[in-house]
This record gives structure tokens, sequence and C-alpha cells, in this order.
């Protein structure tokens, strides 16, 4: 376990391909991904997945959006906007849905999505799959996010997209732990 945490890497999305996860790799990395630290079992979270067709409908989605936000833009770019989620076989989103009345702080139920964005791209790996935690436009985008139909309040913590590493994803920079560790004293 610290040897694959300590090479964790993402796969760009554009390096993924099939295998995906069948169903009962998928439904053990959603378990996993949900057992984040969740301080009074406010589970913060849920998740959407979308798979086969429902990803190419997503797109479409996406592209209606893209085209209304640049109406200008030529077909290559609206075309790879209608293609995203097809970049991998298996895309989940992360929804933080925080209770803002709760006891437990706002904050906190947060960190929880993050966490379980985080578990998801361990357990896959933990599967023999690659992922990336993406973001992009669409995760702020009110005409995209009309299409999730989310709930007031609900944002999007991320995208996983999870399949087969079609090359090695190249090493990045990393922190110079003596920059980011302090300790207190007192």
């Amino acid at each position: 376990m610290l040897t694959a945490l300590r090479l964790r890497r993402s796969c760009p999305a554009d390096f993924l391909g099939e295998p995906g996860p069948d169903a009962a790799a998928l439904k053990d990395i959603l378990t996993i991904a949900a057992r984040i630290p969740d301080h009074r079992r406010v589970v913060p979270f849920r998740f959407i997945v979308f798979q086969g067709e429902a990803r190419a409908r997503f797109g479409r989605a996406l592209k209606q959006a893209f085209l209304k936000n640049e109406p200008e833009a030529d077909e290559k770019k609206a075309a790879y906007e209608e293609n995203r989620f097809l970049r991998a076989p298996v895309v989940v989103a992360v929804i933080s849905k925080t209770d803002p009345d709760h006891r437990t702080p706002e904050w906190e139920q947060i960190l929880c999505a993050g966490a379980a964005c985080q578990n998801m791209l361990l357990a896959a790996s933990a599967h023999g799959f690659a992922a990336q935690w993406l973001t992009e436009w669409y995760a702020y985008d009110e005409a995209a996010l009309a299409a999730l139909d989310l709930a007031p309040g609900e944002k999007i913590a991320g995208f996983i997209y999870i399949g087969t590493a079609q090359e090695a994803p190249k090493e990045r920079g990393r922190p110079d732990m003596t920059a980011v560790i302090s300790h207190y004293e007192g």
C-alpha cells in the first residue's frame, strides 16, 4: 500500500481507454470511495455514474452548453466538448451536497466530498485501473449543470474518469517537502 501511495499518479483522461471496471469492480470502487472520514455521518456527497450511451447523451448536453457560451465556436471545438465523456469507459460525478443547517461545519462536509474523490482514485488504482479527477468548465456552468438536475446547493466536487491507461502517464514535479512542512514550537 505504501508503494502504491508513493507512486500514485493520475492518468490524463485523453490517455484512458477500454476496458473499464465491470459492475462488481465499479461497485467496490464506489463503496471504497464512500469510506471516508465523515463527522457525524452526514454523508454530504453522492455519485452519478456515466457509462455506455449515457456518456454520449451527456456529451450532447455539454455541446449545447458550450455553444450557448461560445456560439461562434467551430465544429471541431464543439465536437471535442461533445466527446469529453467518451475519453474513458466510466465517468463518475462526485456531488458535494452539504447541509448548512447541520451541526457539522459546512467546510468539513465539503472536505468529505474531496476525500471521496481521492478514495475513488486510490480504489480504481487498486483494481488495476487508471483514473483522473477533473472539474473543467462544465463543473461550474449553469447550463451544463442543469443537465445533471442537481438539487439547490449541490456542487460538483469532481468528475472521476476511470479506464485503462493507453500509455504510462508522465511524472510531474512534486512539492519540496521542506517548503510545506513546519513544526509548531508554541
